[in-house]
């Protein structure tokens, strides 16, 4: 076999490796992870987005993809992943929401609900152990901006003070 065959091969075996050893999200359903919470309570991140959104996938490949933003969300958050138009209907605590037909596109009653009627996408959602509100938070986040949030919510900062303060003592770790 000739050098450059044999680089090439490396090349790729190289490249298997190092994508199966990369860590991302574990997404979910809302449905998954209201019967996960149930056996380990763990906040909700919801991100609310469209096929369509330019903003959405620039998220998905960035910001999402940052290995220790990822191992946070994976270790502190239960991830779902909401289609604001998906057209299957939803069952959590008890009720039932559905795609709501409008003109050329419709949007999802969860979607809605979850982002208080501001159909704005990226949208992050964060639920506590209960899938109740938190906080939805509108736009691309960059894993400078989102880690302070992240741990503002799962550390229950929400609760026991107030953001001014929490940001001015955070410490970055990723």
């Amino acid at each position: 076999m000739k050098m450059k065959n044999w680089i090439s091969i490396l090349s790729l075996s190289l490249m298997s490796f190092w994508a199966i050893g990369q860590e991302r999200i574990h997404w979910m359903t809302i449905e998954e992870a209201e019967q996960a919470t149930q056996k380990e309570p763990r906040k909700i991140l919801i991100d609310v987005y469209t096929d369509w959104c330019g903003w959405c996938k620039k998220m998905d490949q960035t910001t999402f993809q940052d290995p220790e933003l990822v191992q946070y969300v994976n270790e502190n958050y239960y991830a779902v992943k909401l289609d604001a138009e998906g057209r299957d209907s939803i069952r959590i605590k008890g009720h039932t929401f559905k795609y709501i037909p409008q003109g050329r596109r419709g949007y999802h009653e969860l979607a809605a609900a979850v982002v208080q009627g501001k159909m704005s996408y990226p949208t992050l959602v964060f639920l506590d152990e209960e899938l109740r509100m938190i906080q939805p938070l509108p736009g691309f986040q960059t894993v400078t901006g989102l880690e302070p949030i992240l741990k503002f919510f799962a550390s229950n900062g929400y609760k026991d003070g107030d953001w001014e303060t929490f940001q001015k003592n955070f410490k970055p770790e990723f």
